[in-house]
């Protein structure tokens, strides 16, 4: 067991298959060293974990939750390019939010994402990021997660 599998299962959590594409991409991809995520949703199962906006029925903790589970997504997505989630290290983290315009608080929302990622990953899950609010999300996600993450000195390649 890897220490990032060790860690979630510390959580209670336990790594979900990489995730499904649900158009015309790839859940993820490693290019020179690099991975790039799609867009992770909060699914479970095949299904949103919450759905709606921000400041309209969806308070900042189902919003937080939401994001961890998409953050778990996000996780499975770079399992799916890389032999080993323990080489790899966060750099970016791109968290949208469907809120109302009068909603600020899409920091407080990525957080899920955010300590989940330093929780399972330690110093090398500490991340740049960014949250940001949008009018809407596919499937009427309150929130989706992107990452940004590089393979370290040693990182093997071939999930």
């Amino acid at each position: 067991m890897t220490l990032v599998a060790d860690r979630l299962a510390q959580r209670g959590l336990t790594m979900p298959a990489p995730p499904a594409a649900l158009a015309a991409y790839a859940p993820a991809v490693l290019r020179g060293g690099w991975i790039y995520t799609a867009g992770q949703l909060p699914l479970r199962d095949g299904a949103l974990v919450a759905t709606g906006r921000l400041g309209e029925g969806v308070d900042v903790e189902t919003g937080a939750a939401a994001a961890e589970v998409a953050a778990l997504n996000a996780l499975a997505a770079m399992a799916g390019v890389v032999s080993d989630l323990d080489q790899v290290q966060l750099v970016k983290v791109v968290g949208f939010v469907a809120s109302t315009s009068d909603f600020t608080d899409q920091p407080s929302v990525i957080n899920g994402a955010s300590l989940l990622f330093a929780d399972v990953m330690g110093e090398v899950g500490t991340h740049a990021r960014s949250a940001v609010g949008v009018a809407s999300l596919p499937l009427n996600a309150p929130v989706e997660i992107e990452v940004v993450a590089r393979l370290g000195d040693e990182g093997a390649v071939g999930g």
